[in-house]
């Protein structure tokens, strides 16, 4: 089946040469990881593959701060509704880990599904040291739960009970253990996503972030099916860390659209333990809230791409930029109407350079444009290839040879200036083909 097919083309994963070549260059060889965090992953048996499906990242020794967003799906899967009130209930302070199933949603799951989701969660506050789940208030943790796979069946409570002991004492805080955790998510997806990166802050000292990805299909905003974590070793207030993640959530993960299908167990959660020894930043004004804050976004912005790239059945990476708009959410509104065209999205896969499908988009996209200012341009990313189609509401320079150039590219870029104003934003989405229509029709074979 499809799905099978898709998996089991990622080989055994973590071994030289095992994803599809085409996505191998996008798993790192080196990273810099944050200080005082450890992780890992396991195999349960959950997945008939035997694949890993368990994945843990902790902080022992330092208390973090956490700022997360969730899916807006009215059927928000249980980990989604327990790792809310874990921040409601901690006022995201005072967290140590994050816990991560892949092979089972724990979605549509009832009353069950939300014991379970709590259980995993005060069982690792357990292994960590934390207080017995006896003792917990009944809306406490330490832990954020997230869950991906299938929706509609229980997880196996017996297998990743035995995980969660298991892997609690066999962390590390090498490439390798922080690799298998982006493995240990995955689903559909053909290869891990991960990304790591030192920053150094205005005042000279440096901070780290590294930070994994999962999805492939049921992408799009708000959220996008799309798990993601960032750790830092950064030093942030609470009020800081909410600011930080909800500007970047908007120009990354929630500014990525496969299918414009939402999930129900969407989550990208930031944590912080302040290991390093960057000073607090405890301000949203400022240069070092700034930083933190752009470094964040550009990051995050980066681990979305990733998922953008591993698109089921993608063969095109597409960045829509709207620029010349009065406000952000017009060029955002403007962007994702592009991005979520079918009409568009098979004309990339197919090569064609139907321009006026996309000029159709930014028409019906709800946003008042006047048609005599709107231009619009398609190039490669590269910068190898040009060509502006589109110039003040008429044909311009349409040279099928160019055009052609650009559609060959695998990474294209699409911009359009509204002549409306001095406002921008990204989209990041990808080409629909036959393959998107096999992975979907058999899903759960």
């Amino acid at each position: 089946m499809a799905l099978q097919r898709r998996m089991l083309s990622a080989g055994h994963l973590g071994a030289a040469g095992a994803y599809p070549p085409a996505k191998a260059r996008f798993v790192p060889s080196t990273g810099t990881f944050p200080a005082g965090f450890v992780a890992g992953a396991t195999a349960t048996g959950v997945k008939k593959s035997g694949a890993k499906d368990l994945a843990l990242v902790a902080s022992p020794a330092h208390p973090c701060t956490v700022a997360a967003v969730f899916t807006t799906n009215r059927f928000c899967a249980a980990p989604v509704q327990v790792s809310r009130c874990v921040l409601a209930a901690t006022h995201g302070t005072g967290l140590r880990a994050v816990l991560v199933n892949s092979g089972c949603a724990n979605a549509c799951t009832g009353q069950r599904g939300l014991d379970d989701a709590w259980r995993l969660a005060r069982l690792v506050d357990e292994s960590l040291g934390g207080p017995p789940q006896a003792a917990a208030p009944p809306d406490a943790a330490g832990t954020l739960v997230m869950s991906t796979g299938v929706i509609g069946q229980p997880l196996q409570m017996d297998k990743i009970e035995r995980g969660v002991r298991s892997l609690v004492g066999h962390t590390g805080a090498s490439l390798a253990s922080w690799l298998a955790v982006a493995e240990g998510i995955m689903t559909t997806d053909t290869f891990p996503k991960l990304l790591s990166r030192e920053f150094r802050a205005p005042s000279g000292a440096t901070y780290r972030m590294a930070g994994w990805s999962k999805g492939a299909g049921m992408i799009h905003p708000n959220m996008a099916t799309l798990l993601s974590a960032v750790f830092t070793d950064a030093s942030v207030s609470k009020p800081v860390l909410d600011a930080a993640v909800k500007f970047a959530a908007d120009r990354s993960f929630n500014a990525i659209s496969i299918d414009g299908d939402t999930s129900t167990n969407d989550t990208f959660a930031v944590v912080a333990n302040g290991a390093s020894d960057a000073p607090l930043i405890d301000a949203t004004i400022g240069p070092d809230f700034d930083a933190f804050r752009d470094n964040l976004t550009a990051f995050a912005a980066d681990l979305a791409k990733l998922i953008v790239r591993d698109g089921e059945g993608a063969t095109k990476f597409v960045e829509i930029h709207v620029k010349g708009a009065r406000s952000f959410a017009e060029a955002k509104t403007v962007a994702s109407t592009i991005a979520t065209s079918p009409l568009v999205k098979t004309a990339i896969y197919g090569k064609d350079a139907n321009w006026g499908r996309i000029v159709c988009a930014v028409g019906y996209s709800g946003v008042d444009v006047d048609p005599s200012k709107v231009n619009l341009h398609f190039a490669t990313l590269s910068g190898t290839y040009s060509q502006h189609l589109f110039k003040d509401g008429a044909p311009f320079d349409v040279s099928e040879e160019t055009a052609a150039k650009i559609l060959e590219e695998e990474d294209i870029l699409i911009t359009v200036d509204l002549g409306l104003g001095s406002e921008d934003a990204r989209m990041y989405t990808c080409d629909f083909s036959h393959e998107y229509v096999s992975i979907n029709a058999d899903y759960r074979s």
